[in-house]
């Protein structure tokens, strides 16, 4: 704060970045009240002076929430908080109705509004008289692919502002951003005291950071072992992906008692923001959670942030740790790691400087996954929710930044199931022609297995007759149903863009000289072509039919021109 807010206030446009916890917020809250205080023409309602813009909600509540505390004292300045998983038309109502001299945005939010002309509200004319511009937590506002957002936004503001970037880690984008919308930036670094130079840590100084080296399927185990024994603190607890805080979170529930556990991901569209508030008034709980939780957000006294996960780049590894030992406090944190993944704490030790130390796996720990199982044998919903939890975890392995660690090709498939304690492996191309000697499913037929929750179950019975019925027609009829293999999903993705370039391309093309003549026979080569490759057709039968194509074409070409003449 006190090398930000001097080169801020005297109009310097500044890049900052700083360790995670150390009072970044208050580095640019304050120069946007004073900066609007010392403005010769006061503000009217409908005016923007300053605008925050935030890649996640609970971020953009918080930075509301502390900026509340300094606009009470100045009640000529009104704030309007902009976020998604609410109506815009209420966000267009409530900005035309109080104004809002101060924004506090997400992207997506922000840009939608900008849009919105149509419903009465001029937002492009309203921040003509813009100030500042704050972009929070920046390398992540361009992580989470806001970029396009954030030049939509940035086209409809006045090139005479004051603009802030602030981040615990600036990347090549960052340095990107800086050129491009920043004029001769003043560049802050700060380092924790004590740290030399060369030897730039990354984590807070008060913070202890553990690992711990275990296998698949004792993780879990050492997990709710770890929770049990702290159960009056305060814990986060990462997964990589949303399906997994479904599952685990459903399943810390059930198995860890006289304990507030909560769960909160980035697919959660309305129950976000309760969550997040009511887990910060809490003495202490449980919050599992996905990366959304890793940025900025100041959840007060978290004792232990837990990494059941290890995150998909090494700069979320420090931001998740800097959840706990916020401004000067004490915290912990600890990573689970699998035995072939031990190299990972080399990595960070050069890559973040963030230094570790082992903590060995507890011993006589309870087996709670056979619970797991019965859980999933007595409710569809716990066994389906496993079976997602299993493949979005490979998938999201499988794009893990750090690849040469994190290699897909070295789980060990069957250990990994037994860990999720799935009744049988699911069909996903990875697993394809492998075998799983190590792996036993259950006997019981998995169709067979009823939700609890009964009118689930009743549609579940109702589509189940449908799929007979489908089925008893087509065999009727004497029809085959045609087989679909199963594809990744990244293949999918990749197949859903090449057929969207494809359509582009033909409606580029529509307007073209080529008529509709040389399109059909091209198309007509293209299916030879296909059977023969297929062997469906010889070569010499190819050839002609082929060559009688042309000849037959070249015979109406003449025509056409006899006639002409």
């Amino acid at each position: 704060q006190s090398a930000t807010i001097p080169l801020f206030m005297s109009n310097k446009d500044v890049a900052a970045e700083a360790v995670t916890g150390s009072g970044k917020t208050l580095a640019f809250v304050i120069p946007i009240i004073e900066i609007l205080l010392r403005r010769e023409q006061k503000l009217k309602k409908m005016q923007v002076g300053a605008i925050i813009i935030t890649p996640t909600r609970e971020l953009a509540i918080q930075i509301y929430e502390v900026l509340s505390h300094f606009t009470e004292h100045f009640p000529m300045f009104s704030q309007i908080l902009l976020i998604g998983g609410r109506n815009p038309m209420e966000d267009v109502e409530k900005f035309k109705e109080h104004g809002g001299n101060i924004i506090v945005a997400t992207p997506g939010r922000l840009e939608d509004l900008f849009r919105r002309k149509a419903d009465g509200l001029d937002l492009a004319s309203c921040v003509k008289s813009l100030d500042v511009l704050v972009l929070d937590e920046a390398d992540r506002l361009l992580d989470m692919g806001f970029e396009s957002s954030l030049n939509a936004i940035l086209d409809f503001l006045p090139k005479q502002r004051r603009t802030g970037l602030f981040s615990a880690t600036q990347t090549q984008e960052v340095e990107n951003l800086v050129r491009a919308g920043l004029r001769n930036p003043v560049r802050i670094s700060v380092k924790e005291k004590g740290v030399a130079a060369s030897n730039t840590q990354k984590t807070p100084t008060r913070l202890e950071n553990y690992y711990m080296i275990c296998k698949a399927d004792e993780k879990f185990n050492q997990l709710v072992h770890f929770l049990r024994q702290h159960k009056q603190e305060k814990h986060l607890v990462f997964f990589s992906t949303c399906a997994c805080v479904e599952y685990y979170g459903k399943a810390l529930e059930s198995l860890i008692k006289q304990v507030k556990i909560m769960c909160i991901h980035g697919k959660m569209k309305h129950k976000r923001n309760k969550i997040f508030t009511e887990f910060r008034k809490l003495p202490g709980g449980i919050l599992v959670c996905t990366d959304v939780m890793a940025r900025g957000i100041d959840i007060p006294e978290v004792h232990w942030v837990l990494q059941y996960d290890p995150p998909s780049s090494a700069s979320a590894f420090v931001h998740r740790c800097g959840r706990t030992a916020r401004i000067g406090n004490v915290g912990s944190a600890l990573v689970f790691l699998l035995p072939m993944e031990e190299s990972y704490v080399n990595f960070l030790s050069i890559n973040q400087k963030c230094p570790m130390q082992e903590m060995k796996p507890q011993k006589n720990v309870l087996d709670l996954l056979p619970k797991l199982k019965s859980m999933a044998l007595a409710d569809r919903a716990v066994f389906e929710k496993g079976m997602k939890a299993f493949v979005s975890y490979i998938q999201a392995y499988a794009k893990h930044e750090c690849n040469l660690i994190f290699r897909i090709k070295d789980l060990d498939f069957a250990t990994l199931a037994k860990g999720f304690a799935l009744l049988k492996m699911p069909k996903m191309p990875e697993l394809r022609g492998k075998c799983f000697p190590d792996f036993t499913p259950v006997t019981v037929n998995t169709d067979s297995i009823p939700f609890k929750d009964k009118n689930r179950e009743k549609q579940r019975q109702k589509q189940l007759q449908q799929l007979e019925q489908q089925r008893k027609e087509r065999q009727e009829s004497g029809g085959k149903k045609k087989l679909i293999k199963n594809k990744s999903w990244s293949k999918q993705k990749a197949k859903k863009e090449k057929k969207k370039k494809a359509t582009a391309k033909r409606k580029h093309e529509e307007g073209s000289d080529v008529d509709d003549e040389d399109m059909e026979e091209l198309l007509n080569d293209t299916r030879l072509l296909k059977r023969l490759k297929k062997g469906k057709i010889s070569e010499e039968e190819f050839e002609k039919r082929l060559t009688g194509a042309q000849s037959k074409l070249k015979a109406e070409t003449v025509a056409d021109l006899e006639s002409e003449c």
